[in-house]
């Protein structure tokens, strides 16, 4: 997934997920926040997605994909681990928090 990367909000109540096209090494929002339980964070994320024809089904497959390990991951073990453990997890991404 080299031309896209994830902006993660690790929150206690929360987990949000936006991602950023990554552009001749600058990143470029592709898409807004969303929010994990409080929305259903994948569903509106695969409805963003297909909303860009230029980006192939692979690369919306791989996206999804990835939202449904971070989402799994927080939900088994959000509470327990610290932001650090989620960076440690997904190092490849970008992380913010509050635990």
């Amino acid at each position: 997934m080299e031309k896209f990367t994830f902006r993660i909000l690790w929150l206690d109540n929360n987990v949000a997920i936006a991602i950023d096209h990554i552009v001749k090494n600058n990143l470029s929002p592709l898409t807004n926040y969303f929010f994990w339980p409080r929305n259903d964070a994948w569903e509106q994320l695969k409805n963003e997605l297909d909303s860009k024809p230029w980006m192939s089904e692979k690369e919306k497959i791989e996206i999804l994909n990835t939202t449904t390990e971070i989402i799994n991951f927080w939900q088994d073990k959000g509470k327990k681990n610290s932001l650090d453990e989620a960076q440690e997890k997904f190092p490849q991404f970008i992380f913010c928090g509050s635990n």
